[in-house]
């Protein structure tokens, strides 16, 4: 049975393995997601920014994220209990 490594352990044997190019696997590319845009009228932008300083969000875009993740997980929930709701009705 193998014990487990500590990180040093860990540590030293990748520092000496850094020029064994047989110890490594072929490298990967990772890409990063490219943010969505989205428009919203003027007038709209202005309320949410002087709510975002109400709340003391550090920036508009994270309070409009975090609003927008809080009302697609209500929405979620709400399609999932319709859902649910719908399955029971018409197995009666």
């Amino acid at each position: 049975m193998k014990r487990k490594l500590s990180q040093e352990e860990i540590d030293n044997i990748v520092v000496a393995q850094t020029d064994n190019n047989s110890a490594w696997e072929k490298s990967i590319r990772v890409r990063r997601k490219k943010p969505a845009s989205l428009s919203i009228p003027a007038e709209l932008a202005a309320r949410a920014a002087f709510l975002a300083r109400v709340h003391r969000q550090p920036s508009i875009e994270e309070w409009l994220t975090h609003i927008i993740q809080e009302r697609v997980e209500l929405e979620e929930a709400a399609f999932v209990g319709a859902k649910r709701d719908l399955t029971t009705k018409s197995s009666v």
